[in-house]
């Protein structure tokens, strides 16, 4: 085998696990095809020691950092089929080609799926919004929107209101508990029930939301709860079984994120509910742990 790990998907949970088993003198081989979920948003924050820093810039200062050990080898490209073979997996290229290793660890994330309501996707990371922690700061207060989608919309649209004056766009035909309604209230939350037939403003700058009834909300922002779906199939092919979240199904992984079958591993946003850089960079470096302890395991057999 060339290497004692295949590494799919080269942003912070990739590049984390990586950083650990090159540093176990481990052959890594660390698979991207540079597409990551947090391109479209200018600046990542929160992240300590990076706060404020394009996602790209800290992915590559990674890199290269991965990149130092000799036991570190990259490729940009698109990973299109994994099987299981004799001692580990063989990975096929876009290209044609192939390459084979001992272990699997997935971490190609997540694609957001967006509501379908005219003027999200064009401002989809700059004024409408996954994570208030990443980018609830910046909006400076005022009028923020947040589209509420399942049984997390309330609990989302209290946690905005820490960043701003919200409007809350719920159907609420599902119905609102005492609870919540009380919860609402007590977070100064305003409740809109009618449907939103589309975002307004120069792109991506956002002014408002045009209702369907046409009245016109004046907004700054809108946090928009998407859902998402693994990126690539390659979990489910190997039989890996998956879990259904608030936000949609991850890959399931135990305590050091191996998944369901042996060998293979799991790290970031398409295996847990919660997404952020910095939790990504730590399933990273907990599923490369178990990664290497399932390595040595075998060689001590």
């Amino acid at each position: 085998m060339p290497h004692d790990a295949l590494i799919i998907g080269g942003s912070y949970a990739g590049l984390s696990a990586a950083m650990q088993l090159v540093r176990a003198r481990r052959r890594v081989l660390v698979i991207d095809d540079g597409r990551p979920r947090n391109r479209f948003a200018a600046r990542a924050h929160g992240v300590l020691t990076n706060d404020g820093k394009p996602g790209a810039e800290i992915t590559a200062s990674a890199r290269a950092q991965v990149a130092a050990y000799p036991t570190a080898a990259f490729r940009m490209a698109e990973a299109v089929e994994v099987e299981r073979i004799d001692g580990g997996f063989s990975l096929a290229f876009a290209d044609g080609t192939r390459t084979r290793g001992r272990r699997l660890l997935l971490s190609h994330g997540v694609e957001d799926v967006l509501a379908d309501i005219p003027g999200v996707k064009e401002r989809w990371g700059r004024t409408a919004l996954h994570c208030p922690w990443c980018h609830g700061y910046e909006i400076g207060g005022g009028p923020i929107g947040v589209l509420g989608r399942g049984d997390h919309a309330v609990q989302y649209a209290a946690t905005v209101a820490e960043w701003g004056q919200v409007t809350l766009f719920m159907d609420l035909d599902v119905g609102l508990s005492p609870e919540d309604a009380h919860l609402l209230d007590r977070r100064g939350v305003t409740i809109e029930a009618t449907p939103i037939a589309r975002l307004e403003g120069e792109a991506p700058d956002l002014s408002g939301a045009r209702l369907t009834d046409g009245r016109f909300v004046d907004l700054k922002a809108i946090f928009v709860g998407a859902n998402v779906r693994v990126a690539s199939p390659f979990a489910e092919r190997l039989g890996c079984e998956m879990t259904d979240t608030p936000m949609g199904r991850v890959i399931k992984v135990d305590a050091m994120q191996q998944t369901t079958q042996p060998g293979v591993f799991a790290a970031g946003d398409l295996a847990r509910a919660a997404s952020n850089i910095t939790l990504a960079t730590s399933d990273g470096m907990i599923a490369a742990h178990g990664l290497f302890r399932s390595l040595i395991e075998e060689e001590a057999r």
